[in-house]
């Protein structure tokens, strides 16, 4: 992987190398602005460099839910819950609560992250993301995916056939 300087100018407005944290701040505001209400979100890149960058630094778990209408358009993304170190308890009467506050949605992207970098889903990973499936199915809303952020790696259920 080949590494590339960024510049930024300073108060005098000579140019000098930038600093990580204006970096991934930047990155953040241009991927807000590409992934925002009704934007169609068509390529899985998109989606993946998203979650990387807002949640690949995080210190402790989050899980994540964002609300797709039927053209596949950005409705809302929603940090649902926030847990620990290592794990974060995920209720699904709350992501179907969220999907039937949500108007238009009929399908969900769900995230989470490691904090400890693994990209492996663990088994309580497989079995909450089939009880959303199951849940939210109920409803008629379909879980297209779920994503594991693993720092900058973000792993997706669909791809690894755990959907």
């Amino acid at each position: 992987m080949s590494t590339q300087t960024l510049y930024v100018r300073d108060h005098c407005g000579d140019f000098i190398p930038a600093p990580p944290d204006v970096v991934l701040r930047a990155a953040k505001a241009h991927l807000n602005r590409r992934v925002r209400r009704g934007a169609a979100l068509t390529s899985p890149e998109l989606v993946r460099n998203f979650l990387a960058v807002t949640l690949g630094d995080r210190d402790s778990e989050y899980f994540c839910v964002i609300c797709l209408d039927t053209q596949r358009r950005f409705l809302r993304f929603v940090e649902l819950f926030r847990g620990t170190l290592d794990a974060a308890s995920v209720h699904p009467r709350e992501v179907v609560k969220l999907a039937l506050e949500t108007p238009q949605t009929s399908a969900v992207l769900l995230a989470h992250n490691h904090p400890s970098q693994s990209g492996t889903p663990s088994a309580a990973d497989e079995q909450i993301t089939r009880v959303l499936r199951d849940a939210l199915g109920l409803i008629s809303v379909r879980v297209l995916d779920h994503f594991l952020v693993a720092g900058g790696q973000v792993v997706s259920f669909a791809e690894l056939g755990l959907l």
